[in-house]
């Protein structure tokens, strides 16, 4: 067997691998999908969901199902798409493990934005989504400017984003100390991440984006390859290197901003998805639907352990980022180990 074939039939065994984690992630979200439906202080049974989900039920239990449980855990589902594709964008674009929107800068940007508009002027609902959108998308605006010199490069970029996410933090901690009490404590229960109270009107708008964005993820997947193996050769290739990292950056930071505006920076999802994906596959292209499906399924699974595994209801975020922040620890220590931090 020559070297080209022996290239192929390996690409085609890492497909054929993607094909199956792919397929495994998505029962498996349905399942944990089915548990958040029927499993709360009022019991349904799984055999009931169909009906109840699509219109053939009545009573309390089509009320619970159909008006409060779904529309939370569609929220869910479509977070965790969006972090998991944003995070792996970010990641394999720069390569660099650190670069997740969480960790440069990206969500705190919306979060300082979502508490500006909370604590000085009252809003709430969608005028705090809102306000988180144009918070992300300015931070991840204003963090490419500042990295970008002779091009954008993964630690330049990274380091900066963590400088620009320290500033917010601090803007976010001012306006904690300062505002009224109740109104930080709503501004707090936002900046953990959470999926209580979610409904549609919170599913619906990410939705729509997500529509967009996803497909356009995906086709822009060659670029994506073509740019992780350095910018000469990408350049070699025949891509506009700036061009195709300025449009996969622009996608990976719609998709981070449209969910924080959803559900709020549910910690470390984005950064700990990609991973995961990868070593599910077994290699580095692993692909973007690995990385969002495992996304969508880290958060339902943080969620329903969140609700009913830890004796108290507890917001997402705090599950994600105990599990998230160990994480960080131990890639930052794995680094510095082997010199390259």
């Amino acid at each position: 067997m020559s070297a080209v074939e022996s290239i192929a039939a390996a690409r085609r065994r890492g497909a054929v691998r993607a094909r199956s984690v792919s397929l495994l992630l998505v029962l498996a979200i349905v399942v944990v999908f089915a548990l958040s439906l029927a499993v709360g202080d009022f019991p349904v049974p799984l055999g009931d969901l169909p009906g109840l989900v699509f219109g053939g039920g009545v009573g309390r239990a089509a009320y619970v199902v159909t008006e409060l449980r779904l529309p939370r855990a569609v929220t869910g589902v479509l977070v965790g798409l969006a972090f998991g594709t944003s995070g792996a964008l970010f990641q394999r674009l720069l390569r660099n493990p650190l670069a997740s929107p969480d960790v440069i800068g990206v969500t705190q940007g919306a979060s300082a934005a979502a508490v500006v508009a909370i604590v000085l002027f009252g809003a709430g609902g969608a005028a705090v989504s809102a306000a988180a959108l144009a918070g992300a998308v300015l931070t991840g605006a204003t963090i490419y400017l500042l990295a970008r010199r002779g091009g954008v490069h993964g630690y330049r970029l990274v380091l900066v984003g963590v400088g620009v996410g320290a500033v917010l933090t601090s803007v976010v901690s001012y306006l904690m100390t300062w505002a009224d009490v109740t109104l930080a404590q709503q501004a707090l229960v936002w900046l953990t991440g959470n999926l209580n109270g979610r409904g549609w009107d919170h599913a619906a708008p990410l939705a729509v984006a997500l529509v967009v964005l996803l497909p356009a993820a995906l086709l822009m997947g060659r670029q994506l390859a073509g740019l992780q193996l350095g910018d000469d050769t990408a350049a070699g290739l025949g891509l506009r290197v700036e061009r195709s990292r300025l449009a996969l950056l622009l996608v990976a930071v719609a998709l981070a901003a449209f969910a924080t505006a959803a559900a709020g920076p549910v910690a470390f999802v984005a950064f700990v998805a990609n991973p995961i994906a990868t070593r599910l596959v077994g290699g580095a292209r692993a692909g973007l639907v690995p990385a969002a499906l495992t996304g969508a399924l880290v958060v339902l699974l943080g969620d329903f352990a969140a609700q009913h595994l830890l004796g108290a209801q507890l917001p997402v975020g705090v599950v994600t980022g105990a599990v998230g922040a160990p994480y960080l620890l131990w890639l930052l220590a794995s680094a510095n180990r082997a010199g390259r931090m």
